[in-house]
């Protein structure tokens, strides 16, 4: 067998939690210079960016990440990091470790199998919670990665502590939930729910919920057993399923919460220009980089997300 054996007594809910945030961290550490090259890729074009004939443009991953490096330095493949490690500890832990707790919770009593409806309620609901909890530190992290397409004079932040106190400072407590808090004809200025919830629900059915049912499918017809291989497959169609589901939520999302204040009025006006200056392919920019980023992320946090938990129900004996 590939990897540590099942546990014969099922993680607690705590275990998974826990694991599911170090899990993430370490995926997001393996992976982070593709999310920031598939955010340039995203951002490249907008208007209020203005880009003069010599202007450095990117094309395609490797040319976007070799472009950073050699114009910002190979640090800048790593700019949001912190935040970034900030959200997964938060954002993976609920959305990912408490998925199994809330899929139980959505299951009718005495039933032999989880049917697809409470694996899709489950995906939904932890995920719209997730982002509740985690927007903050998403919004810092965007912020950072698109700054490096900025001259020096025009970045707004000095550090990751210095953005969430200038974006709180000038855009409100609620500027921080940028993509989360859109009331239909609204009033305020402060942008709404349509890019992150859409985003993270798709997202986390796409992942969670295709994840779920490969490996049960692998597990129930005996083509792989419980242990690696048969979490690197499901966890790579699970990441090509949601890339491919949320890819243009995921643009949107982007663009708005990289826009200044007033830039756009709510998210529908953000997909409205979008598709006036890009047309319709403008929905799937970044889509290679977008897959090759979540899709890889997915490897890395299934597996060592499964692994993680098989290592502490080993280290609790030990440890008692």
């Amino acid at each position: 067998m590939v990897g540590l054996k099942p546990p014969e007594v099922p993680p607690t809910a705590a275990v998974k939690f826990v694991s599911a945030g170090m899990a993430g961290c370490i995926a997001d550490l393996c992976t982070f210079p593709l999310d920031t090259a598939k955010v340039r890729l995203q951002i490249q074009g907008e208007a209020r960016i203005p880009r003069p004939v010599s202007s450095v443009r990117y094309r395609g991953v490797l040319g976007t990440l070799s472009t950073m490096v050699r114009t910002e330095g190979a640090r800048s493949l790593y700019s949001g990091l912190a935040a970034g490690l900030q959200r997964q500890m938060s954002f993976a832990s609920i959305r990912i470790g408490l998925y199994d707790s809330v899929k139980q919770l959505y299951t009718p009593k005495g039933a032999e199998n989880t049917g697809m409806a409470a694996r899709l309620l489950a995906g939904c609901t932890t995920g719209a919670v997730a982002v509740a909890c985690a927007q903050p530190t998403d919004v810092v992290k965007v912020r950072f990665q698109a700054s490096g397409a900025l001259p020096d004079s025009a970045r707004r932040y000095s550090g990751t502590v210095d953005a969430y106190r200038t974006i709180a400072r000038e855009e409100g407590i609620r500027g921080l939930w940028r993509g989360t808090s859109d009331i239909p004809n609204a009033t305020t200025s402060c942008p709404g729910t349509l890019p992150n919830i859409a985003r993270n629900a798709i997202i986390n059915c796409g992942e969670l919920v295709t994840y779920d049912l490969l490996k049960d499918a692998l597990l129930r017809t005996r083509l792989m057993t419980d242990n690696v291989p048969c979490h690197f497959v499901a966890a790579f169609g699970a990441g090509f399923c949601a890339t491919l589901v949320a890819s243009p939520v995921d643009v949107v999302k982007t663009r708005y919460m990289n826009a200044s204040p007033g830039e756009y009025r709510s998210a529908l006006s953000c997909l409205l220009a979008l598709l006036t200056q890009d047309g319709p392919a403008g929905l799937y920019k970044g889509f290679v980089p977008s897959f090759l980023r979540l899709g890889s992320w997915n490897v890395v946090m299934f597996v060592s997300y499964e692994q993680l938990q098989r290592a502490v129900a080993l280290a609790r004996p030990a440890l008692a």
